[in-house]
Order: structure tokens, then sequence, then C-alpha cells
């Protein structure tokens, strides 16, 4: 018997992330110089990051010698949110906290309810804690929350929930989302992974965070990689009742946040200036997009984030074809969608662009 027989089973049956293509990896692939390719496949924030929180961040590089102390991102986080300081855990990145809610509350002989099409570290973070995956099938591309309630189990311990959903972009209203969870039994914990909230139209929105008093058993993630443009400092969090967080703490890995990441973190969260602008730009941005996928006839699935989801003949070689002129967009065949691609939304330069050269790949 081999070394890699030895790891356990369900860890070798993963099926590891794959990422984004990142721009470098283009560059030498491809032999185009970096600035000549755009990236518009890892939902990124165009505009880069805040300004303040950049300043913060080059503040905080004299620090590095020091452990993290996240006593201030956590206070910022509680006077945004309303929610005691205890109530908050802080992850390197939104992933972090969905694994460690997954090291919490699964195992092997438990289970963990999400939908087809859902964001791929749910089930990594469930198959790697040993606990079966239950997947429902699609509604309209979305969760169908009806039938996510009538898979759970007895041993099932966790719903995983995306709102809005990525890769396809798919909104719940809120008013389901409720009534879904007043259906869900209150030991199973649903994860309400809100890491788009931000681009909802305020009309849209509904502060989920008080639904927390309601139901103990929700918890919220969130995350500043998207808006916020911190992706490369991984920094994200949850909120959650006092003893899941307590919990979530047992397992979290002393220090997990950075100096700079916790320093930008707090600064990024007061810029209201640069999230408004993040946000407009990102409305004009997709109106030009699907106008774009209109002209040429293209499919698209309503989109909530900043991202849009089309269709196309022959995905693998149109992709292949952007990649060629220097544009990265995300294939998500391995979302069970093997003929749709996914394109961020960018700068306006960066959004024709990619238009331009999708004409020449069709």
């Amino acid at each position: 018997m081999s070394l890699i027989d030895q790891a356990l089973p369900y860890v070798r049956a993963i099926s590891p992330y794959l990422p984004g293509k990142p721009i470098t990896e283009l560059a030498r692939e491809m032999g185009i110089p970096v600035e000549k390719i755009v990236k518009l496949a890892s939902n990124e924030n165009p505009l880069g990051m805040s300004p303040k929180a950049k300043a913060a961040m080059e503040k905080a590089a004299g620090t590095l010698e020091r452990y993290p102390d996240d006593f201030d991102l956590k206070k910022a986080l509680a006077n945004h949110t309303g929610l005691d300081m205890n109530r908050i855990v802080l992850g390197n990145g939104s992933n972090d906290v969905l694994d460690l809610i997954a090291r919490v509350f699964l195992a092997a002989g438990r289970s963990a309810v999400f939908s087809q099409h859902a964001f791929a570290v749910y089930p990594l973070a469930t198959l790697s804690a040993g606990a079966e995956l239950i997947v429902v099938p699609a509604k309209d591309f979305g969760h169908d929350l009806d039938a996510m309630q009538a898979a759970i189990r007895p041993d099932t311990r966790i719903v995983w929930v995306a709102n809005p959903n990525n890769p396809t972009g798919n909104f719940l209203p809120y008013p389901q989302l409720k009534a879904f969870l007043q259906k869900v039994p209150s030991d199973v914990v649903v994860v309400l992974d809100e890491a788009y909230n931000e681009y909802l139209p305020p009309s849209d929105r509904v502060d989920t965070v008080a639904w927390l008093a309601e139901f103990p058993n929700l918890v919220i993630t969130r995350t500043f990689s998207k808006i916020y443009g911190l992706a490369g400092l991984r920094i994200g969090y949850a909120l959650a009742s006092a003893e899941i967080a307590d919990l979530m703490n047992r397992v979290r890995q002393p220090f997990n946040c950075n100096n700079l990441a916790l320093a930008a973190a707090v600064a990024a969260l007061d810029d209201h200036e640069f999230v408004a602008r993040s946000y407009e730009l990102n409305r004009a941005g997709m109106a030009q997009i699907i106008a774009g996928l209109k002209r040429h006839g293209l499919a698209h699935i309503p989109a909530h984030g900043n991202f849009v989801t089309f269709k196309v003949n022959d995905a693998a070689g149109v992709n292949q074809r952007l990649l060629k002129q220097g544009v990265i967009v995300r294939p998500i065949g391995g979302y069970g969608l093997p003929d749709w691609l996914r394109v961020t939304i960018g700068t306006e330069p960066e959004n024709t662009r990619f238009l331009e050269a999708l004409e020449k790949a069709l």
C-alpha cells in the first residue's frame, strides 16, 4: 500500500478548487505582455482597492514584526452591523470561515445540503470534514428552497445558501429566504453566504443581520474580496450567535488574519465613497455587458452580483479564442454548466475589449 493510500479516502475523492487563470500565467503561455491582458474571470473589483485601505495597509507595513491584533476590525464590524464583538469571527477570506463552520458541525456520519451550481467551496468544506454532500437540483440555475428543505435529513447539520449565488448570479427574494429559515429545523445551521451583498440595489436589500435574533441557527458570511477590492489580502468574516462564534473560534487558527489585511479592512469599511463608486461602475458595466450579449443573441442568467453568466456554443473553444486575444473569463464546466462562461464586470474599456474579443471568438 502506497503512502497516498494512507490518506483519508474522502480527502482523496475531493476535486481541488481551480481558480481563475492568473494574468501572469496567460502571459507565459501565450507570450502576451501583461499590460495587454484583461482579466475578467475572478469577480475582482476593477477599481482596485480603496485608497483609504491602501494608505492604511502601507502604514501597517511597519508593524509586520508583531503578531496581529484583530480588535480594531472586530470593533469596526460591530459598529457596522450592530452586533457585539463576540458574535463576529474573522477569516483568511470568507472561504476560511466557511471551512470553520464545516469543521465545527460536520464529520463522518453527518450531511450537508447545497444547491447544484452553487459555490465550489461548499462541497470542498463538506467533504474535507468527512461528511456526506446532498446536492439538490437547481431551479432556473438557482436554489430550489423547497427542494432543499425537503432534502434535509436527521443527520443534516448544515445547509449552504449563497445569495446572490456564484457562479450563476441568481438572487433569492428575501421573503422566500425568510420563509425557508422558518421551516429549517432549529438544530440545522443555515449558512447564508452574502459575498456579493453590496452589489444589490438598495431596493432589493434587507437587513439580514437582524434575522440573527430570530434564527439562532443562522450564520451570515461576508467578504472584503469583492466590492472592497481586497481579494489579495484574504479577509472575510462570519456573523453568528455568540455560542456558534465561540465554537468557530475554538477551531480557528491563531492569527489567521494578517496585519495588512486587518488594517486595510478597517479603512475599507469606512470608505463609503469608494464603495458607492464601485457600485455605480458595476451597474453601468452590467448594462454594457448585457447589451453586448443581446446584440450577439446570447442568453444570460439574470445577474445580481458583479458578473454575468452567459451561454455560447462551444464554450471551451470560445474561451480558448478569448485567451489567445488576451481576455480571461471563467469557464464553469466544473459547476455542471459546460455551455456557459462567466464574465466579471470590468471598467468601460475592459468591457469593450471583452465584447470585441467575444465577437471575434464567436
